[in-house]
C-alpha cells in the first residue's frame, strides 16, 4: 500500500537528537543555548524587508517555475562574477532553475538524473560519510544504492571517490560533493574539483556539488566547481552546482536557492519541478535578487562569522583536535565519544550538540567516522557563541 522504499529513509539527525535527549533534565539554573541546527541567527538585511514590502502586491501572482528573469540573470551574473567566468558563459534561460531552498534541489537531482540501471545493474549514489542526510535521502527514492564514501581527517575530510576504482565508478550515476564540508569546514581545492569534473565526464555520472557554505569562509575564498569547469576549458557538461542564499545572505526563512550548470540536466529537472513544487512567490523572488547583486551585507556577515572563529580559536585550541575551518560555520570536535558528550553537555550545561555518529552512515567493516565527534554551529551571537563554547570547556574539560 506504501512505497516501500520510504522505510529505508534516514531518521533525521535532530529527531534522533531529540529523542536521545528526551529523558534527559537540563540545569534549571542555566539557560539552554542550542549549536545544534545550522539555521543562521545574525540579522537578515534591511534590503529583505523592503523588497518584500514593495512588492507585497504581487502575491495574487502565480509564480513561474523557473523563476523570474531578472531573479536568473541577477544570480547568472554573481556567479560570473564570483567564478570569473565569462558574461555569456551561462545562459539565465538554460543553465539555471531556482529553488525554494537547496534541500528540494538537492534531492530532486537524484529523481532527474538516477536511471533504472546502470551497467546492467542498480546505479549507485556516492556521498561523503558523513554527509548532509538530504543526499541519502535523495539515492533511497530514486532506487539508486547509496555508497557512503568515509571522510576522514587522514584524507583532510574529503571523500576518495576517484580511489573506488573503475567498476564502481561506471555503475555511478550522481556524486554529492560538499565544500566548504558540512560537518567538518574544510575545502575541497582545485584539483579535487577538476579531478571530479574529469571523472564525471568519463564515467557519465552527474556530479552535483553543494556549495551553501561559499561565502561562508575564514581567509581565503573557496574555489567553486565553475572554477573546475573554467580551467578545463568551459562548459557545464555532467556538472551542477548548488547555492544557497540562507548560509550566505543570513536569510534561512526566505527558501531561496540555486541549481545551475549542465543545460541537459536543468531541462528535466525544471520540467520536474513543474509536477512536484510551486514557483517561488515573486515578492521572495524580488528580495533574492536584490541579495544577489548586493556584497556589503555578505561582507559583513562574515566578519561576524570570523569574530566566532576567533572567540573559538581562543577557547579550544589545544583541546578535541580543534581546527579552524576554512569554510562554513561548524566546529567538528573530537570528543572521545561523541554520544556520552552529547548527553551529558545537555545535562551539565543545558548546551545543544549533535554528536557526528547521527550525521554518518554505519558501513559494514568499517568504524563510523563520526563516533568519537560532535558537531558545534557558530550561528549565534558572538555573546551566546563564547557562553557556550566555555560551557563546553567546562563540562568536557
Amino acid at each position: 500500500m506504501l512505497n516501500p522504499r520510504l522505510e529505508n529513509l534516514p531518521d533525521s539527525p535532530f529527531r534522533r537528537l531529540d529523542a536521545l535527549l528526551a529523558s534527559i533534565p537540563a540545569p534549571p539554573d542555566k539557560t539552554p543555548i542550542l549549536l545544534s541546527v545550522g539555521e543562521p541567527q545574525h540579522d537578515y538585511p534591511e534590503l529583505v524587508a523592503k523588497a518584500l514590502a514593495a512588492n507585497a502586491h504581487l502575491y495574487n501572482k502565480y509564480p513561474p517555475i523557473p523563476g523570474t528573469p531578472e531573479l536568473r540573470r541577477a544570480a547568472i551574473d554573481w556567479l560570473a562574477r564570483r567564478y570569473r567566468l565569462s558574461p555569456d558563459a551561462l545562459d539565465p534561460e538554460r543553465h539555471i532553475a531556482i529553488l525554494s531552498g537547496t534541500r528540494e534541489g538537492l534531492y530532486l537531482l537524484a529523481l532527474t538524473v538516477v536511471p533504472q540501471e546502470k551497467k546492467g545493474g542498480p546505479p549507485l549514489v556516492l556521498m561523503p560519510n558523513p554527509f548532509y542526510q538530504v543526499y541519502a535521502g535523495a539515492a533511497v527514492t530514486a532506487g539508486a544504492e547509496a555508497r557512503y564514501v568515509p571522510a576522514r581527517r587522514e584524507n583532510n575530510f574529503l571523500p576518495d571517490f576517484a580511489g573506488l576504482g573503475e567498476a564502481t565508478l561506471a555503475r555511478t550515476a550522481l556524486v554529492y560533493v560538499c565544500t566548504p564540508a558540512n560537518p567538518q569546514g574544510t575545502v575541497a581545492d582545485l584539483d579535487y574539483l577538476t579531478t571530479m569534473v574529469t571523472l564525471a565526464r568519463r564515467h557519465d555520472f552527474v556530479l552535483v556539488v553543494d556549495e551553501c557554505y561559499a561565502e561562508i569562509y575564514d581567509k581565503v575564498p573557496p574555489p567553486g566547481v565553475f572554477d573546475a569547469c573554467r580551467e578545463l576549458g568551459g562548459g557545464f557538461d555532467n556538472v551542477i552546482a548548488i547555492h544557497s542564499l540562507s548560509k550566505r545572505s543570513s536569510v534561512p526563512g526566505l527558501r531561496s536557492g540555486l541549481a545551475v550548470g549542465d543545460a541537459k540536466v536543468i531541462a528535466p529537472f525544471i520540467k520536474l519541478r513543474t509536477y512536484a513544487l510551486a514557483g517561488m512567490p515573486l515578492p521572495i523572488a524580488a528580495a533574492s535578487t536584490a541579495l544577489w547583486r548586493e556584497e556589503s551585507h555578505v561582507e559583513a556577515n562574515r566578519a561576524l562569522y570570523r569574530r566566532k572563529l576567533d572567540i573559538a580559536e581562543r577557547i579550544l585550541s589545544n583541546r578535541f583536535a580543534f581546527f579552524r575551518p576554512p569554510g562554513g560555520f561548524f566546529l567538528w570536535l573530537e570528543v572521545g565519544d561523541g554520544l556520552a558528550a552529547t548527553k551529558k553537555l545537555w545535562a551539565e550545561a543545558a548546551l545543544k550538540v549533535v554528536p557526528g555518529e547521527y550525521l554518518a552512515r554505519e558501513v559494514p567493516g568499517e568504524a563510523n567516522p563520526g563516533k568519537s565527534f560532535i558537531r558545534v554551529a557558530l550561528v549565534d551571537s558572538p555573546e551566546v557563541t563564547e557562553e557556550g563554547l566555555r560551557r563546553l570547556v567546562e563540562v568536557l574539560g
